[in-house]
């Protein structure tokens, strides 16, 4: 399986120069990392940072410079800061080319349950409902089973939704799948994970094309 940081790797490679890209909490943003040298893109928190750099160093760290996980983070040449107003107007107003996001579920028709699981306590919704609304491009990014083992890759969602048919790229630890025509098709799988193991882990409609290649994740 794919460990975090190589699933943020795999994600970097989806950036494209002059993106402005908005890294959810959790693995996403272990992105910030791995930024191809050849590209420039702009990371964006909804905080109210746009501009975020890699994570600080011992001797780098400003308690006062976090990403919306509380996370302490750098700002890179030419960021702006601001207020959450402006943040999320930049969202809603649809400049933002990337967002990836972690999930609870998401199924076949590319809705996405991120938010709550209901009985336990719920900190807020943060922004991404906001995100999944203003964005185009959404790449959701998660293991591919709970810690029960049960798929996160169904069907339909079972969990309260964050946004409804918005997702089009589910990255997990096992696979990359792309979600079209009310199914998940496999595009790519990690270094030494079988095509059964996959197919046997994920609850929803599964395409398999006649080849799918192993993940880079160099």
């Amino acid at each position: 399986m794919l460990t975090r940081e190589q699933m943020a790797m795999r994600i970097a490679r989806e950036l494209q120069d002059g993106y402005y890209v908005n890294l959810g909490i959790g693995i996403p943003t272990l992105v910030a990392n791995y930024i191809p040298d050849d590209i420039d893109v702009m990371l964006q928190s909804e905080n109210g940072l746009l501009g975020i750099g890699a994570f600080p160093t011992r001797e780098q760290l400003d308690p006062d410079m976090i990403n919306a996980g509380k996370q302490t983070i750098t700002a890179r040449k030419g960021a702006a800061i601001f207020d959450s107003a402006l943040s999320f107007a930049m969202i809603r107003g649809g400049h933002v080319d990337l967002t990836v996001l972690g999930a609870f579920e998401v199924d076949i028709n590319g809705n996405i349950a991120s938010w709550m699981v209901p009985g336990k306590i719920v900190k807020g919704m943060g922004g991404a409902m906001d995100l999944v609304a203003g964005a185009d491009n959404i790449i959701v990014v998660m293991t591919h089973t709970a810690k029960d083992g049960k798929s996160k890759l169904l069907p339909a969602c079972t969990l309260p939704l964050t946004g409804a048919a918005c997702i089009k790229r589910v990255l997990t630890d096992l696979a990359l799948l792309d979600i079209a025509d009310g199914a998940f098709i496999l595009r790519e799988r990690a270094p030494g994970i079988s095509i059964d193991e996959i197919a046997m882990k994920t609850a929803g409609k599964l395409i398999i094309p006649e080849h799918v290649p192993e993940m880079n994740v160099a």
